[in-house]
């Protein structure tokens, strides 16, 4: 296993595309089968199967390529350059992600409407997503070197992908609907007798 650790930084440099969109895949799914275990519900597979296959196909190569393209039009760690690559990140690219994960996940449920998830979700996760993604997309563009950007996304995404997989499961989007969902476990917890 060590030696896993120590053949990732080679790979990240010679073969930056796939170990980073790898990593990503890993760490979203992995957000999906925790939430799948927050929920108390038995693991669904298939359903972390279809998140891994929105990520692979889309989310991971999109992210790759974004940050890529980003680094190349505000080149650099200058403050203004940083600040400039937050703000595109979140206008163009996150609207871009979050519809392509609703939709892309109602199209491998094979829901009759595919759009509903995006058109029901898309603001609160939007808005919810602006807690959390500038600050991290700030450490990233400021202090990550280009070839760990995306796998560095991916692990802060194993955060946002167990909130993500939450809301397109049952959730509404807002951290609200995340925090209700705890605090009534933690409730059920509190009320089950000591010796079950």
């Amino acid at each position: 296993m060590a030696g896993w650790w120590r053949l990732l930084p080679r790979a990240a440099r010679r073969y930056p595309w796939p170990t980073n969109v790898l990593l990503y895949a890993a760490l979203f799914s992995a957000g999906d089968a925790l939430q799948q275990r927050l929920r108390d519900g038995p693991a669904d597979w298939r359903q972390t199967r279809r998140v891994a296959t929105v990520v692979v196909t889309f989310h991971a190569n999109f992210n790759y390529v974004w940050l890529r393209l980003l680094e190349r039009a505000l080149p650099g760690r200058a403050p203004r350059a940083v600040l400039a690559k937050v703000l595109c990140d979140q206008v163009l690219g996150a609207p871009v992600a979050v519809s392509a994960f609703y939709t892309g996940m109602s199209i491998l449920q094979g829901k009759d409407d595919v759009f509903l998830d995006m058109k029901q979700k898309f603001w609160n996760t939007y808005k919810t997503g602006l807690m959390y993604w500038p600050f991290v997309q700030l450490a990233n563009f400021s202090l990550i070197p280009i070839h760990w950007r995306t796998a560095y996304t991916g692990l802060c995404g194993f955060l946002w992908a167990t909130f993500l997989c939450f809301s397109q499961q049952s959730g509404d989007g807002t951290l609200k609907s995340a925090f209700t969902l705890l605090h009534v476990k933690e409730a059920k917890a509190i009320e089950r007798p000591q010796g079950k």
